[in-house]
């Protein structure tokens, strides 16, 4: 019992980070479109939100399938859970562009050479969408977890 508290406590925990951490970084994006270079609020924020999401799949993945939860037929059987990997596997697609375009930023950082943040309006408005995006992932997790089903 302890221990289905704990992840669902630090499933919970890491949801929240990652919608401070996507807002944030979307916030940063806009303000480096904006001008401001500072490109090092962009990449914390964007390292916080790799951390976040990794946890959220370990700690999602243990509840379940990892015989924690109410098992993995429960949430297989769950149209709730489907739609969650649905914003999930979209929050995925969506992240590749910034991610790739973030990894081209730290190793040109690290050579000190320029930044190209041409693209970076369009990363805050994807960052925002993929906070939108999390906040449904929620919602749907709430009626997960009190059994509700659409017929």
């Amino acid at each position: 019992m302890l221990s289905q508290w704990l992840l669902a406590a630090v499933h919970l925990f890491a949801f929240a980070l990652a919608v401070w951490a996507v807002l944030t970084r979307g916030r940063a994006f806009s303000q480096l479109a904006a001008g401001h270079e500072d490109v090092k609020r962009v990449l914390l924020a964007d390292n916080l939100w790799g951390l976040a999401a990794l946890a959220l799949l370990v700690t999602g993945g243990m509840r379940a399938f990892g015989g924690y939860e109410k098992g993995s037929y429960y949430y297989l059987h769950q149209p709730l859970f489907h739609l969650k990997m649905t914003l999930f596997v979209l929050i995925l697609l969506m992240e590749l562009a910034p991610m790739i375009n973030l990894i081209k930023w730290r190793i040109a950082s690290s050579r000190g050479a320029a930044l190209d943040t041409g693209r970076a309006r369009l990363y805050a408005r994807i960052s925002h969408v993929e906070a939108l995006l999390l906040v449904l992932m929620m919602v749907a997790a709430t009626g997960m977890a009190r059994g509700v089903i659409f017929a």
